[in-house]
């Protein structure tokens, strides 16, 4: 489902449109989306990024132009997330979102889970399966729970 809120910029490829769910976000010019992503309001996504199957990302989070978000990558937006506030279900009022920030070029990993309110720097690089708990400086490779950097000033290929 893409609601009508969506803003889809030019050259957008949305592999299998019926299988994926964008909600009130915007999504910049020649990016690529896979089949079932899910990507909540408020979401900005930037140009000539690429979104793999499966991946969530959540209100909160921004990606900057040329991001790799590899398949199943999950992002968080709540660090105390509950069901309930006492014994009623909680509410969009009772959510404290958490800003995410994914910087220019920077890559994630197939089954990376990002935490909220962190940055992932300038031509980053996420290790496939790593939990990100804390902010990753530019051009640093990190890997592992809880990733750890394993490299500065990562060299991409073209």
């Amino acid at each position: 489902m893409i609601s009508t809120d969506t803003i889809l910029g030019k050259n957008v490829n949305i592999y299998h449109p019926e299988q994926v769910n964008l909600y009130g976000c915007k999504i910049g010019d020649n990016t690529r989306i896979g089949s079932f992503v899910e990507i909540g309001k408020n979401v900005i996504i930037g140009n000539n990024c690429k979104i793999q199957a499966f991946a969530f990302i959540p209100e909160g989070v921004t990606i900057e132009d040329n991001v790799f978000v590899g398949p199943h990558a999950c992002f968080t937006n709540d660090r105390v997330p509950r069901a309930t506030t006492g014994d009623q279900p909680r509410g969009e009022a009772d959510w404290h979102v958490e800003p995410t920030l994914i910087k220019d070029g920077a890559s994630i990993g197939a089954n990376a889970t990002i935490l909220c309110g962190i940055t992932v720097g300038k031509s980053a690089m996420v290790a496939a399966g790593s939990v990100v708990i804390r902010s990753v400086p530019d051009g640093a490779m990190v890997a592992g729970n809880p990733a750890q950097i394993k490299a500065n000033n990562t060299t991409l290929p073209d």
